[in-house]
């Protein structure tokens, strides 16, 4: 084991179980815990053996290791709803809606919609909350993020739009433990997972986050991801002054900014140029997923007070060009700050039923983990053995392990050439079937 310890998070580091999320950092009574970027493109603790006490808090609210299992999943849900999930993929919920940021500027340049945005700077600006949890790309490297507590509706404005890169978030819990007042906090599912169990065990720390926002996640992507697609486009990284990897409508446009000008590169699922598309899809999407995203199971971010999601659906893919935001209220607080914030004017919220959430993209992904489960072991890769149910063999496991091999080996550089020869082959396959769903969707809406 390299000597790490079963006393403290090396070893969910040791055992490939790590999401990366920072909650260890911030939960560490020494200080002894730092995020370092290793060699495959992820962010993964350190550990200072020496100011270490191995008090085993970081292992209590690590999510790495517990939250695979759908079962405590729906344990945490009911404890903090007080209500069992209503289902197996949306989890707890009150309210479903679609809607968008009534300022336009905001809801155009934000990933899809823009109403996190909004709401955000709503409650700052109406003093519900001192300052929010988000995420920046720095000024000091443009590839880098940069957590940081946004104080007023300027700085929340330069958090806007999705982060293709791995993100610690949660290192900032301890700037918001040691600075008065309330909080938002703004996350993936891992992330969300990291606070809910920091706050099991800190109560000062549930008392100042005022409010949970989640954004649903199929995977997130390593750095080696941006340098694939950075690479493919013959960018090289001294040319690099920011990148910005949503916005200008919805799906929107990749934007990188260069020394010599900008490099506007349009999104996947409204490139026209195949091969472009089918890079897009292999920088950001599977081909440089984190192994232990395989084994996460809550795409809709299930703990968090509401979630938020693009909207793909069919019908809103076919016409929409700025951008609409998909959310699903979960906690009574949460329903009532989007209520509040649409009666202040600064969001447009419709109602819609839970069937078009389920709709909406490949929602039941992550169901297939025992699945994903199978592609790991042909790799040797760790798993918690007590979430293996079944390992039987099946013919359709063959197949999807095309789908996820790619991330296995693509931290290796010398075999990128062979990342593009398999997306090519399975941006085929997803073409056909993307067709096939979509002729299917419209029969049953006509």
């Amino acid at each position: 084991m390299n000597g790490a310890s079963k006393n403290n998070i090396e070893i969910i580091r040791y055992l490939g179980l790590c999401t990366g999320c920072g909650t260890c950092v911030s939960v560490c009574p020494n200080a002894a815990i730092h995020m370092v970027r290793n060699e495959s493109g992820l962010f993964v603790p350190e550990v200072d053996r020496v100011s270490c006490s191995n008090c085993g808090l970081c292992l209590m609210c690590c999510p790495g290791y517990s939250m695979i299992d759908v079962n405590n999943i729906s344990k945490m849900s009911t404890l903090i709803f007080g209500r069992e999930a209503k289902h197996e993929v949306l989890g707890n919920y009150i309210k479903c809606y679609i809607g968008y940021a009534v300022d336009y500027n905001t809801r155009y340049n934000a990933s899809s919609g823009g109403v996190v945005t909004a709401l955000l700077m709503y409650l700052l600006e109406e003093g519900i909350i001192d300052g929010a949890l988000v995420v920046r790309m720095s000024k000091k490297d443009p590839l880098e993020p940069e957590v940081f507590i946004a104080k007023n509706p300027n700085e929340v404005a330069s958090a806007k739009g999705s982060k293709y890169c791995p993100v610690p978030m949660n290192i900032g819990l301890r700037e918001i433990l040691n600075t008065p007042g309330k909080f938002a906090v703004v996350g993936l599912p891992c992330h969300i997972h990291g606070i809910r169990k920091f706050e099991l065990i800190n109560k000062k720390l549930k008392d100042k986050i005022f409010i949970r926002l989640g954004l649903f996640c199929s995977n997130t992507a390593s750095f080696l991801g941006t340098e694939y697609f950075l690479k493919w486009w013959g960018v090289n990284r001294e040319e690099i002054r920011g990148i910005k990897y949503r916005g200008m409508g919805w799906p929107g446009m990749i934007t990188v900014l260069l020394r010599r000008g900008k490099l506007l590169i349009p999104r996947g699922p409204i490139e026209k140029s195949f091969s472009r598309k089918t890079l897009f899809y292999s920088a950001f999407h599977y081909d440089f997923m984190p192994p232990r995203c395989l084994l996460c199971i809550d795409i809709t971010c299930q703990l968090a007070d509401v979630s938020f999601a693009d909207p793909w659906l069919p019908e809103i893919l076919e016409k929409e060009r700025v951008g609409k935001t998909l959310i699903v209220s979960r906690s009574e607080l949460g329903d009532r700050m989007l209520r509040e914030a649409a009666s202040h004017g600064r969001i447009q919220l419709s109602e819609i039923r839970p069937l078009n959430v389920l709709r909406a993209g490949n929602i039941h992904y992550k169901r297939q983990i025992y699945r994903h489960l199978w592609v790991l072991s042909l790799f040797n890769r760790s798993f918690p053995a007590h979430i293996i149910k079944e390992r039987g063999k099946n013919p359709i496991r063959l197949l999807e392990a095309l789908l996820y091999l790619p991330s296995l080996y693509s931290r290796k550089k010398y075999l990128w050439p062979m990342i593009y020869i398999a997306s090519f082959y399975r941006a085929i396959a997803l073409s056909i079937a993307s067709k096939i769903l979509y002729s299917i969707a419209k029969s049953v809406n006509s």
